[in-house]
C-alpha cells in the first residue's frame, strides 16, 4: 500500500484482482515457455526445420520469456506502489508480448494444434491482464488532483 503524502490520498488503489491475474499469467508462462520449447525441438528433430527459422522461432520465445519477466516486475510494482508509469510500461509490454503470441500462434513455421491451444490461451490471458491494468491505470489517474 502507497504511503499517503502531499497530495495522495489515504486510500487504497491498487488492485487484488490484477495482482492475482499477474501472478496466474507468471505462472502459465513457465508452462508455456517449457511446452513451446519442447513442441519446438520436437518439431525440429521429426520435421524438416530450416536452421534459420529454428534460431528466430528460439530467439523470439526468449524474447517473449524476457518481455514476460518486465511485464511482471512492471505490472507488481505498478499496482503495489500505484505508480501509473508502471502500469503504463505494463501495458507497453503486454501489447508486444500479445504480438509475439500472436507470432507463434499464426506465422510459426509449423503450427501444430498444441501451438494453437495454448498461443490461444495465453492471448487470452494477456488480454484480461491488459484490461484489468488498464482498469487499474484509470483509477490510479482519477484519483490524482488536478491542481
Amino acid at each position: 500500500m502507497a504511503m499517503p503524502g502531499p497530495g495522495r490520498p489515504a486510500i487504497v488503489l491498487s488492485s487484488v484482482t490484477f495482482q492475482l491475474l499477474l501472478n496466474l499469467t507468471s505462472v502459465y508462462f513457465v508452462f508455456y515457455f517449457l511446452f513451446t520449447l519442447g513442441l519446438i525441438i520436437k518439431k525440429s528433430l521429426v520435421l524438416s526445420y530450416p536452421a534459420d527459422a529454428l534460431v528466430c522461432d528460439v530467439g523470439l520465445l526468449f524474447l517473449l520469456a524476457a518481455l514476460d519477466i518486465i511485464h511482471f516486475f512492471c505490472g507488481v510494482k505498478g499496482n503495489l506502489i500505484e505508480s501509473e508509469r508502471y502500469i503504463l510500461a505494463n501495458l507497453v509490454v503486454t501489447g508486444t508480448s500479445i504480438l509475439l503470441t500472436v507470432y507463434f500462434l499464426v506465422w510459426q513455421t509449423y503450427v501444430t494444434r498444441a501451438d494453437e491451444i495454448i498461443s490461444s490461451v495465453l492471448l487470452v490471458v494477456y488480454g484480461l491482464d491488459g484490461v484489468l491494468a488498464l482498469s487499474t491505470l484509470a483509477r490510479l489517474a482519477r484519483s490524482v488532483p488536478l491542481s
